[in-house]
């Protein structure tokens, strides 16, 4: 049974950094694609990062040029650097993965569970002010 398993969640002032892990396996890391998703306050799941299997990441507009996800193909995990964080990204940050074509690992707009075959089960960032 696949499992993917978050973390480095925590709790940090605006302008701090944090950086996630995700564990995941082998075959995730080199051939799916893996995404960071965060809840809303309306309960949706936003997407923030996507990482293809070759390695190309996409961003939502948010969190470009603060956020930044990678592979690491000898630890099989997916990571997400965080930097100068603001209170509008708490929410409980989530990874997943799939075998989606290019043209659908994109970090666009919410997204439905049952989108992605592979889910964490979620860890906490908050961001205080």
């Amino acid at each position: 049974q696949v499992r993917l398993v978050e973390s480095g969640g925590g709790s940090v002032q605006a302008g701090g950094s944090l950086t996630l892990s995700c564990g995941a396996t082998e075959y995730l890391i080199r051939h799916m694609c893996m995404g960071w998703f965060r809840r809303t306050p309306e309960g949706e799941r936003e997407a923030v990062a996507t990482v293809r299997g070759d390695g190309t990441t996409t961003y939502a507009d948010s969190v470009k040029g603060r956020f930044i996800a990678s592979k690491d193909n000898t630890k099989y995990t997916l990571d997400l650097q965080m930097n100068n964080l603001k209170p509008d990204d708490t929410a409980i940050y989530y990874c997943a993965a799939d075998l989606l074509s290019t043209t659908g690992c994109v970090a666009r707009g919410t997204v439905q569970i049952y989108e992605y075959r592979y889910w964490g089960q979620g860890t906490q960032v908050t961001v205080s002010s």
